[in-house]
């Protein structure tokens, strides 16, 4: 997947846009942000088994913070393994308690104990999202692909909310978010 001019100028703006957000906002609201999952959520969450969250890194939402309301819930949580830098990325068990193994483009993941997991939910960082559903990524494609690979899983994008843009290009690889979750909103698409 090539990167587009677009695309590439729409990170840097994200990227910048994310940044200034968070220096400027409050350390409270920083670090109860993401702590609890919104009711209509936990309602999509009930007939799932596993789900797929994500550490996140530098100034993505922290979607590592909903593990133990999820494990309370009885989810078996996963985290993504990034194989190779080819976008092939797969998904392993994981508890809060585990230690993590670094991996590639500053990843962490749980240590192979048996075989990847199907998720059943996947959430997605993000550095963009518009009310279309469309996200964007980093531009590895990892997420599109993991998407495309299951398809049966819950698309949930998690963002703070200065990361949203009036549209975003879509190429016809990228699939469409289900849900998105932000600091302060939780934003369901229409097939949700």
């Amino acid at each position: 997947m090539s990167d587009d001019p677009d695309k590439a100028a729409l990170r840097a703006l994200a990227r910048e846009r994310r940044r200034a957000f968070l220096i400027a906002l409050d350390p409270l609201a920083h670090r109860l942000a993401f702590k609890a999952i919104p009711s209509p959520l936990a309602r999509r969450l009930t007939g799932a088994n596993t789900v797929a969250l994500y550490m996140g890194l530098d100034d993505e939402a922290p979607a590592q913070r909903l593990a133990p309301q999820l494990a309370a819930m009885g989810k078996t949580l996963a985290l993504p393994r990034v194989i190779d830098r080819l976008g092939s990325m797969d998904f392993l068990a994981w508890t809060p308690e585990d230690q993590l193994h670094p991996g590639l483009y500053g990843t962490h993941h749980p240590e192979p104990s048996g075989p990847p997991v199907t998720p059943d939910i996947i959430f997605a960082p993000m550095l963009g999202f518009d009310r279309a559903m469309n996200r964007l990524g980093q531009g590895g494609g990892y997420y599109d692909r993991a998407f495309a690979r299951y398809p049966d899983a819950l698309r949930v994008g998690i963002a703070w909310s200065v990361q949203e843009h009036d549209a975003l290009p879509a190429d016809p690889w990228d699939l469409p978010l289900d849900i998105i979750l932000t600091e302060i909103e939780l934003i369901e698409g229409p097939d949700a």
